[in-house]
């Protein structure tokens, strides 16, 4: 299938050009390009296997080994966490929550620069999510309601591995501090035996974090689900990370709730013959330089696009620091998609349903009803998938692998808990009862009906007696009157 649909491959003569596979037409695209499991990544690059060997001397599945390091984790607390991190990492953690003295050197040594544009981004990202939080509501006369109440403790992951995000720490910590989440902590990891990355503590700062752990990977996941003794258990796991840490994600849901499962980044560019290739290219990528299991596609109408952004791939790759990186995944994920049609374009799109959706055509605004399916939405030149990472203002934490059909971007919502409140008249229960009883009888649930039924009982009784003494207080008045009368009759 594969020789039949990827027809040709741009390559350009230097060993350093980057090879992407074309595919032709909207059917075979959708079979290659839809995937039903986000994390299901085919066969996985070496360097990836080569962790598990790692740890555990072994050729382990990638699976297996979250199980391993998650079970160690819950049953030795701290003590597994501080192996794995000499494990992995190399280094010898005497505190696992970073000292306020760490604190202060990161605010020390990030540039007035840096912390004045991280606040910026800081304050576009809050006023997002105060424009979207949604409200409690209370009918009193149907006697119905809603009640929005906060999670308690929120765990929030920072990848640390290739890069270090201090854009995550905003994106995440923000949406769960309007939410009005009471304790906010963040786990993410040192990079080898260098410290963390100051820029991670300060966004942790200005976002409201209540505490930072120095701790990656399954084993900041497992010791965030099930407490240690020194990292507190929460309630809710939010956050991107690599492989392991989406399956350990995906392992201790329903210990904790988390945000989603979510494979590598991936992006979708949709193209015009009018669009700028460099932009393109360089959107492009944007997105590979993140993880070698990045995936990056460009779907246009235009051959000529084609060869002009392969051009522009090799050119823009040839000086950056992560091109090695970013060419790794456009060779093994990246792919060209020829379609008849900016609209086949769009509708190959809601079938993929990927995390970005960027749309490089002429009017992007007339084809916003048309997307149905993708994490975040992109429109125009001037609106790059990189801004929504860092400072336009929604969560840049978004569903990947096709789970945009059925989920959303991180928001304030995810941290909220909705309560439904009853409270019916009495005339409303004696309305609405005798249809509840119906419907408890045909299900074969007698008590359901019994409880119901004895509360209509108790109203009819109290009804009759109140119209008995009724009865009886105006018969009561009524001989009072009679002799009254007669008394006045007799002078």
């Amino acid at each position: 299938m594969a020789s039949r649909c990827w027809k040709k491959r741009w390559r350009r003569p230097e060993s350093t050009s980057v090879e992407l596979k074309l595919i032709r037409g909207v059917d075979s695209a959708e079979e290659i390009l839809t995937r039903t499991d986000p994390l299901d990544l085919g066969e996985l690059p070496e360097s990836v296997l080569n962790r598990t060997r790692q740890v555990f001397g072994e050729g382990v599945s990638p699976e297996e080994s979250v199980v391993r390091m998650l079970s160690d984790v819950r049953g030795n607390g701290d003590v597994a966490v501080r192996h794995y991190a000499r494990q992995l990492d190399d280094i010898e953690l005497d505190e696992l929550r970073v000292s306020e003295s760490q604190m202060k050197q990161a605010r020390d040594a990030v540039s007035t620069e840096l912390r004045d544009s991280l606040e910026l981004a800081a304050s576009r990202v809050k006023s997002f999510h105060q424009a979207v939080m949604p409200k409690s509501w209370m009918d009193e006369e149907q006697g119905l309601g809603e009640l929005l109440r906060p999670l308690d403790r929120v765990g929030l992951y920072a990848p640390g591995g290739t890069a270090a995000y201090p854009s995550t720490v905003l994106m995440t910590a923000i949406p769960a501090r309007v939410a009005g989440v009471r304790e906010i902590v963040l786990a993410t990891p040192r990079r080898g035996r260098e410290p963390l990355n100051p820029a991670v503590l300060v966004a942790a700062e200005i976002a409201g974090v209540d505490s930072v752990f120095q701790i990656g990977g399954v084993p900041a996941i497992g010791a965030m689900a099930y407490g240690t003794q020194s990292v507190p258990k929460v309630d809710k796991i939010c956050g991107p990370g690599n492989l392991f840490v989406s399956l350990a994600k995906k392992l201790v849901q329903g210990q904790v709730d988390i945000d989603g499962v979510f494979g590598p980044t991936e992006t979708i560019v949709v193209a015009d013959e009018n669009a700028n290739p460099t932009f393109c290219a360089a959107d492009l990528i944007a997105q590979a330089e993140h993880d070698p299991l990045a995936t990056a596609i460009l779907i246009t109408n235009s051959e000529d696009l084609v060869q002009k952004v392969g051009e522009q791939l090799d050119l823009l790759l040839a000086d950056l620091p992560r091109g090695d990186m970013a060419r790794s995944a456009l060779d093994r994920q990246g792919r060209v998609v020829l379609v008849d049609s900016v609209e086949q374009g769009v509708d190959l799109v809601n079938r993929i349903a990927p995390e970005h959706l960027c749309l490089m055509v002429d009017d992007p605004w007339a084809w916003v009803e048309r997307v149905k399916n993708a994490g975040g939405l992109f429109l125009g030149e001037f609106s790059p998938e990189v801004m929504g990472d860092y400072i336009a203002g929604p969560s840049h934490v978004m569903p990947t692998g096709g789970t945009a059909r059925f989920s959303s971007a991180l928001s304030v919502h995810q941290f909220l808990r909705r309560m439904p409140v009853v409270g019916l008249s009495r005339d409303d229960f004696q309305r609405l009862g005798p249809s509840a009883v119906h419907i408890a009888n045909a299900e074969g649930l007698e008590g359901h009906a019994s409880a119901i039924n004895v509360r209509l009982e108790s109203l009819k009784t109290s009804k009759k007696t109140v119209q008995r003494h009724s009865e009886e207080r105006s018969d009561e008045e009524s001989s009072h009157s009679t002799k009254g009368d007669s008394s006045l009759r007799s002078e």
